[in-house]
């Protein structure tokens, strides 16, 4: 292991944290206020995702367009948060379980934690994000997200602890999701789409006006889900949702 950290100590600011992650295959450690122009978003997880008979989670791989790679999730919680990153147009990349966060608390415990996934944003912001339901943050995973919480504010990051997204537009964002490889834009289609949304009008209804739905349909979903049409996702998606051509 390429160890060049310090002790740590329980003062304020970046100084009484290191960092961990993978860097071709070895563990680097470095002092937190080191690592700021570090691209996480690129990094490999630092832990597996383990799969046994029996577990209460359910990992996986979700297959992310935005950056055209798997990136791990350790439960649907994560799958549907790793979804909603990968519809962000704001997002340029993320990765999962990005680096260790190592500290002493100020009754000088010893303290680590892996956030779920690091994001970096089209303006070049970086997010740390931990996804846990609040009916099962107990006070020492409480502990940890909120030492991790110091350390992102140390060094300008933004740092989110997210819970269960809305139930209507986390169903609508696992149905475009189906539809976000590049092979569902309808090569030679995706303008006759678009032009017949410039008046908005009823999903399936609309695209009928282009061929048979069958067909039109997964463009269209593609479309939705690149941002190039619009609809209001808090409602449930049907035949009669109103979508409409998003200019620029």
């Amino acid at each position: 292991m390429d160890d060049e950290g310090e002790p740590l100590s329980g003062g304020n600011g970046a100084a009484g944290f290191e960092v961990a992650w993978v860097r071709e295959g070895v563990e680097v450690r470095r002092p937190l206020r080191n690592v700021v122009e570090v691209a996480f978003e690129e990094v490999m997880p630092v832990r597996e995702f383990p799969s046994y008979r029996g577990q209460r989670h359910f990992p996986g791989l979700y297959w992310a367009a935005t950056m055209l790679r798997h990136v791990g999730f350790e439960s649907w919680l994560e799958r549907d948060h790793a979804i909603a990153m990968d519809f962000d147009p704001c997002v340029v990349g993320f990765s999962s379980q990005p680096f260790w966060l190592f500290w002493t608390s100020a009754e000088g415990v010893r303290l680590s934690h892996a956030p779920d996934y690091f994001v970096r944003r089209a303006d070049g912001a970086a997010v740390v994000v931990d996804c846990r339901p609040e009916g099962r943050r107990k006070p020492r995973d409480l502990a940890k997200f909120a030492g991790t919480r110091t350390a992102c504010e140390a060094v300008g990051w933004d740092y989110r602890l997210v819970g269960e997204i809305d139930r209507v537009r986390v169903a609508n964002l696992r149905w475009l999701a189906g539809f976000r490889h590049p092979r569902f834009g309808g090569a030679g289609m995706a303008e006759a789409v678009e032009a017949a949304f410039a008046v908005p009008g009823p999903l399936v209804g609309q695209a009928a006006q282009v061929g048979d739905p069958i067909r039109v349909l997964p463009v269209v979903f593609h479309l939705l889900w690149c941002g190039r049409l619009g609809t209001d996702l808090s409602r449930p998606l049907g035949d009669h949702s109103l979508v409409c051509r998003v200019e620029g």
